[in-house]
């Protein structure tokens, strides 16, 4: 049996949350903000909370405050965050209740919780895959080898990244645990129309992966249960779900309330589980505890929960004027360095200055790795982009995923709390939307809602672009999408030199910056980007991201005179401008952003300004794209500037870039239609 101390602070800290719910729901003009309590889980969660240790991470859910009063944390800490208070710990009042994050000495660290259900499981796994690597590489010496806890609900193992992460866990054997605590409900649906396995039956498909089921409303089975399951996964260093049963015995959320669809018959069997009667039982049957020591306990804890609710209800609001911190961690690649164009050197191609700068980052970052679809040592790329990188660094290093674009990505979260610095791939741009959800819901929000505390430093590369016949599936572009998504940086060099500098910023830059490299500019096949090849620059070349170029330049002459123009681009476009411009001597200036986000707009703007007409020139559909707001943008900012519209040019509007060369062809722009537009725009 337990020892008495033991169960008597969990039967404090279960009187404490109960407290909680109740003042809670008692003040619910005052708790006006939407939130869930852990009422029915408390005995498996305080049970969990009391076992961990300041070097593992935790990836509690919503409904988990008992497993941070486990941890320590003060009911006055968690209420901040109820009630968006300025000095909530967690996220400074921008997220809901028991959405935690922290980096608090002698605590287990959290990462950035999203509301996303399910969604949590592809970062938490990947701390676990970022654990691993350090131990494989003996980046660090552990003194205690840390255990990674993902906890979810039942009902959001049904989501496909959920099933990304356990295959992943499973394959490398990474030591994760996985508590999933079934309540039966995921908000009304009930659990036989959800599914047709609970979670334990379910983790048995996946080979590699070990589970226990624990009665998760008994607080001795859930210790035992729990500190059997730590111990082995801090010595085996191996994958375990736990299926932990509970009662769900208040609101789903304060905003959807049991009453509505759940029965008395339901909520009287869920009652009989009850965790805080039945230590209760318990603990009466110990010689020496007494009804009355109970009952002053649950006073305590009332009274305790009424004045820190108190003083939380007092605490100061944000200030507005911090409504814009920390959306992106500053970084220190301000200004272009190193030598851009030795003496001496021959041209290369794009793609290999690409392969030469994350060779160059491997060799001098150990806690750098690079992973995604085929870019290990077998093939190393299906562009050849990741050639030889495997056998210089090892497939540890340089390794295969599966076909998981959600893991690919949201694993970046996870490794780079550890201090590592993932490059990934994502191996065409068409296959980029399974991973979105991990993009927009955990990346690019991190260091905005932890305050700064985890934001999240990976590079993402990306193949884009058409490139003769490629057809449908791997011929599109999405930038559009992605500028869409604050908190992310983007990046899209059109020759070798920046391609170089630009994948050195990235990588140096704390924050998730997305390399979009165009297919057809790999190799300069295309005709008329033989510029794309340049000169290698040197290992110490940086190149910052938001800095465009002006590739080529008008002339005084036609500026003086009023015959000149600006064309605005990126990409295949620098190229279609370029030729398209020696039809018109001297009259069109082309500007090539290099990057998406940050964007240079002093550069545009003033380009614009200084020549009154203007074409923004892009290789996407051109209906609500990038093109078209950056238009927008420019037509506000130079309207008094501006002799002219700003035109905009881009492919048709179709669903997909057809396989045919011909109708390919005819969907996107080339240097024959950029200067037909040109003459259009010079006439005007």
């Amino acid at each position: 049996m337990l020892s008495k101390e033991l169960l008597l602070k969990a039967y404090r800290l279960m009187m404490t949350a109960k407290a909680m719910a109740e003042t809670y729901d008692a003040n619910r003009q005052i708790c006006k903000y939407v939130h869930s309590t852990s009422r029915g889980h408390e005995a498996i969660q305080l049970a969990t909370g009391f076992l961990l240790k300041p070097c593992d991470y935790v990836s509690p859910y919503y409904r988990d405050e008992s497993l941070m009063l486990g941890m320590g944390y003060r009911p006055y800490e968690l209420m901040l965050q109820l009630l968006a208070k300025a000095d909530d710990p967690f996220t400074g009042g921008r997220e809901y209740y028991n959405h935690p994050n922290i980096r608090r000495e002698n605590y287990p660290k959290i990462i950035h919780q999203s509301s996303a259900t399910g969604m949590q499981v592809v970062p938490t796994t990947g701390i676990a895959q970022g654990i691993q690597y350090i131990e494989d590489q003996k980046l660090i010496d552990y003194a205690t080898p840390p255990v990674v806890i993902c906890s979810l609900g039942d009902g959001s193992v049904t989501e496909g990244e959920v099933a990304e992460a356990f295959q992943f866990a499973c394959l490398h054997q990474l030591p994760i645990i996985y508590l999933v605590q079934d309540n039966d409900w995921g908000i009304s649906v009930s659990s036989d129309e959800a599914r047709t396995m609970d979670a334990y039956e379910y983790a048995a498909g996946f080979k590699g992966m070990e589970r226990v089921r624990v009665n998760g409303s008994d607080f001795e089975d859930s210790y035992k249960t729990m500190e059997y399951t730590i111990d082995w996964v801090r010595k085996e260093r191996k994958p375990i779900l736990v299926h932990a049963k509970v009662p769900l015995l208040g609101h789903h959320t304060s905003g959807v309330r049991k009453e509505w669809y759940r029965t008395e018959e339901d909520l009287f069997k869920h009652g009989l589980n009850d965790p805080g009667p039945k230590l209760r039982k318990k603990l009466l049957e110990i010689k020496g505890i007494t009804e009355e020591m109970l009952n002053k306990i649950e006073a305590e804890e009332l009274a305790y929960v009424q004045q820190e609710f108190d003083n939380a209800v007092n605490a100061t609001e944000p200030d507005p004027a911090t409504v814009a911190d920390h959306v992106f961690a500053p970084t220190k690649v301000t200004e272009e360095k190193g030598t851009r164009i030795p003496a001496g050197k021959d041209k290369v191609v794009m793609v290999d200055a690409a392969l030469h700068a994350v060779e160059e980052i491997l060799r001098d970052h150990p806690e750098a790795l690079f992973y995604g679809q085929d870019v290990g040592r077998r093939l190393g790329g299906v562009f050849r982009e990741a050639a030889t990188l495997a056998d210089k660094f090892g497939d540890s290093r340089v390794f295969n995923t599966a076909i998981q674009e959600a893991y690919i990505i949201g694993s970046t979260v996870g490794m780079s709390a550890l201090g590592l610095k993932p490059i990934v791939e994502v191996q065409f741009a068409d296959y980029i939307y399974p991973g979105i959800n991990q993009l927009v819901t955990e990346i690019s929000k991190s260091c905005y809602l932890s305050c700064g505390k985890y934001p999240i430093s990976c590079v993402i590369r990306v193949p884009i672009g058409a490139y003769g016949g490629g057809g449908p599936y791997h011929s599109g572009s999405v930038e559009s999408t992605l500028a869409t998504i604050k908190g992310i940086k983007i990046a899209y060099p059109s020759n070798a030199a920046d391609m170089k500098g630009l994948m050195k910023a990235a990588f140096y830059d704390p924050n998730p910056v997305i390399m979009l490299e165009h297919k057809g500019l790999y190799w300069s096949k295309v005709p008329g980007t033989d510029e794309a090849k340049t000169v290698e620059p040197e290992k110490d070349y940086i190149l910052p991201l938001g800095k465009g170029a002006v590739v080529l330049e008008a002339s005084a002459e036609a500026i003086d005179n009023g015959e000149s123009m600006c064309i605005i681009t990126y990409g295949m476009g620098v190229y279609w401008a370029k030729n398209a411009a020696k039809q018109f001597n001297g009259q069109v200036e082309v500007i090539d952003l290099r990057t998406i986000y940050p964007l240079d707009e002093e550069l545009v703007y003033n380009t614009v300004r200084k020549h009154g007409k203007c074409l923004v020139l892009t290789e996407e559909q051109l209906r609500n794209s990038f093109c078209e707001a950056l238009a927008g943008r420019i037509a506000q900012n130079c309207f008094r500037s501006l002799d002219a519209p700003v035109q905009t040019m881009g492919a048709m509007d179709l669903p997909a870039v057809p396989m045919n060369m011909a109708l390919e062809a005819a969907m996107l722009p080339n240097a024959d239609k950029v200067a037909a537009k040109i003459a259009e725009i010079l006439a005007s």
